[in-house]
């Protein structure tokens, strides 16, 4: 068995004149959203094997916020790739892990993580800033990973009833 957690940066802070988007910071309620959400994931007793992060500040601030509240102490794995990609990107980075991985959470950006979600599981709406979905794979290795094995476990948000 393999476990993804999908992952949406928190809510970012308002764009500024001369500021590049990437360069965009976790606003103070998205910090907050951040600690809460990955307190959730503590709280279930989840143990990374590997955080996947694109390298924008945004992205950044949230895989530090997770690694911290789940005492994750490896290297944080930041690929570029992450930050503008392309479905078949994020099952590629998915798939190159190494099979020691068992649970994988990545944390990057929509529009590309709600149509990861949607191909993997068919999710019916769009992942929320600060989202987790949690998908489960039937199988041994990364580079099995399907729709065909794989099994929405959880969808998780900031302000969730």
């Amino acid at each position: 068995m393999k476990k993804l957690y999908i992952v949406r940066h928190a809510l970012k802070e308002l764009e500024q004149l001369d500021q590049d988007d990437y360069d965009r910071a976790l606003s103070q309620s998205g910090i907050d959203d951040a600690k809460l959400m990955a307190q959730r994931l503590a709280a279930k007793g989840i143990k990374a094997d590997l955080i996947v992060s694109s390298p924008a500040k945004r992205t950044k601030e949230t895989s530090e916020i997770f690694a911290a509240a789940l005492n994750y102490n490896k290297s944080i794995m930041y690929n570029e790739v992450l930050y503008m990609a392309y479905v078949n990107e994020l099952i590629e980075t998915i798939t190159y892990t190494f099979d020691t991985v068992d649970t994988m959470i990545l944390i990057a950006h929509n529009p590309s993580l709600t149509a990861l979600a949607i191909t993997l599981v068919g999710l019916k709406e769009k992942i929320a800033m600060g989202g987790i979905v949690e998908v489960e794979f039937n199988c041994d290795s990364w580079i099995d990973i399907s729709k065909e094995n794989a099994k929405l476990i959880s969808y998780d948000y900031p302000n969730k009833k």
